[in-house]
């Protein structure tokens, strides 16, 4: 049987699946773990693909790398970083966000030329940090890649060209999706000059081949993965709870969201992927279980033994700052806390304050695109907890459908991979096997606190902001 092997080299690790190329079964899967931080040496990634692939890359007939968005990965003209990667949840470029913006014209010109409005997240924000901050380093860059199109040149056979697809390009600040080209004058806008930039390949095209001989596919983004990996269609609504958190759709028209609540991302299959992110996700569960001094078992339990509502408490969880909102200075905020408050209050309120950000995400796709889900599928390592499961429905106000447990990025890269693999006009039609529906009667009252904070502490930001003070 022909094998197809996809990568996710993601934000905290590099995990590999080989599969069926046929009907997507796995076979065998590794992982190996990557350097912790929000700027990070991407020389590490290789060593990370290379431990992970190790024994599977020799047996796959058909590779493809599906990678975090956005990072920034400058390299001079000897190929070699001229500093760190910038990863998604670096924040620093904040104030270049905001300037590239204006520049060009404000919030809708900008939606409506790259498909989203720039946040700190966006690689031309990075890039404009860098030539503000490290100019040194700036004018020594010579190509800009994102961290899946660096990882993909490491696999290459030597004298292939760089190279991406359209989904990953879509998150970088200077790519029209809908044209399908390169807009090098926003990237010498953001850089200070010009860069060499890779080659987009179509998709289910392959884009060469590995020093095995395999065929390489061209990989893509982490989410467009995913959306691949479990055959959305636009009925479907797709949760995933992870280092961020994320409701992305399909969808055959394009979006340009002047307010900036949704991403006009395309996808790896010739559509678009209208997405909402949350920069805090699960993370907001581990500090909870630490700041209580359990695990994660535990911190279920306590949840699950408290009522609706947490005892009235609930917060903010912008601990690092928010992408959506997008409030990149903000802080978590607690409130409603009495001598009354019990440790499973706490930890109720950190998983509903967590799934009432993802409810809003998942409106806001829903107001955007127009079209009601069908399904909502709710991923990532955070669907483990007891309490995630019996919350999510209620919170959400809508049933869940639970996949089965499994590294989507790395199938939907895989099925990428077993597509370019057969020449076809589309993937592989492979099953999406779940675990069942989550059900639970919708508890609108929990949200509506959550909304009241949410909206209380944005309108303090505006009163702040324009008064030239700090909060």
């Amino acid at each position: 049987m022909p094998l197809a092997l996809g990568v996710d080299s993601s934000t905290q690790s590099t995990k590999a699946v080989l599969v069926d190329a046929d009907d997507g079964t796995v076979v065998a899967q590794q992982s190996a773990p990557h350097p912790p931080g929000t700027e990070v040496d991407p020389r590490a990634w290789l060593e990370a693909v290379d431990a992970a692939t190790a024994g599977l890359l020799e047996r796959a007939d058909a590779v493809a790398v599906a990678g975090q968005q956005h990072g920034m990965v400058a390299l001079g003209k000897d190929g070699r970083p001229v500093r760190d990667a910038l990863l998604w949840n670096d924040t620093r470029s904040a104030r270049a966000a905001a300037d590239l913006i204006a520049e060009l014209g404000g919030p809708q010109p900008c939606a409506d030329a790259i498909g989203s409005v720039l946040v700190a997240s966006f690689t031309s924000t990075k890039l404009r940090w860098l030539r503000d901050a490290e100019p040194e380093h700036a004018a020594r860059v010579a190509r800009v890649l994102l961290p899946h199109d660096y990882v993909s040149a490491h696999l290459a056979a030597p004298g292939t060209p760089l190279f991406t697809d359209r989904g990953d390009a879509s998150g970088t600040g200077y790519f029209d999706a809908r044209a399908v080209r390169w807009r090098h004058d926003l990237l010498e806008s953001a850089l200070g000059h010009d860069a060499e930039l890779p080659d987009v390949v179509a998709p289910g095209a392959a884009a060469g081949r590995t020093v095995g001989g395999a065929v390489l596919a061209a990989g893509t983004g982490d989410n467009m993965g995913a959306a691949l990996g479990l055959d959305l269609t636009p009925a479907d609504v797709l949760v995933s709870i992870g280092t961020s958190g994320v409701a992305s759709t399909v969808a055959t028209d394009p979006v340009a969201d002047g307010s900036g609540t949704v991403t006009g991302f395309a996808d790896a299959r010739g559509g678009y992927l209208p997405m909402v992110t949350t920069m805090n996700a699960a993370g907001i569960l581990d500090l909870q279980a630490r700041w209580l001094g359990v695990d994660h078992d535990e911190l279920a339990r306590l949840a699950l033994a408290s009522t609706p509502g947490a005892g009235g408490v609930i917060f903010s969880p912008y601990y690092g700052g928010e992408r959506t909102p997008n409030r990149p200075d903000a802080a978590g905020t607690w409130t409603g806390l009495t001598p009354r408050t019990t440790r499973e209050d706490l930890a109720r309120a950190a998983f509903e304050a967590l799934l009432c950000s993802l409810a809003d995400a998942v409106d806001a796709l829903v107001a955007r695109t127009g079209t009601e889900p069908v399904r909502v599928f709710l991923v990532g390592g955070a669907t483990r907890s007891p309490a995630v499961r019996a919350l999510a429905p209620v919170i959400l106000g809508r049933d869940v459908v639970l996949p089965e447990e499994g590294e989507y990025v790395a199938r939907g890269a895989a099925r990428q991979a077993g597509w370019a693999l057969s020449g076809t006009d589309q993937p592989p039609a492979w099953p999406v096997p779940t675990a069942g529906t989550l059900t639970g009667a919708p508890d609108p009252t929990v949200r509506e606190r959550y909304a009241a904070l949410r909206d209380g502490l944005e309108k303090l930001d505006h009163r702040v902001a324009h008064q030239g003070g700090n909060r």
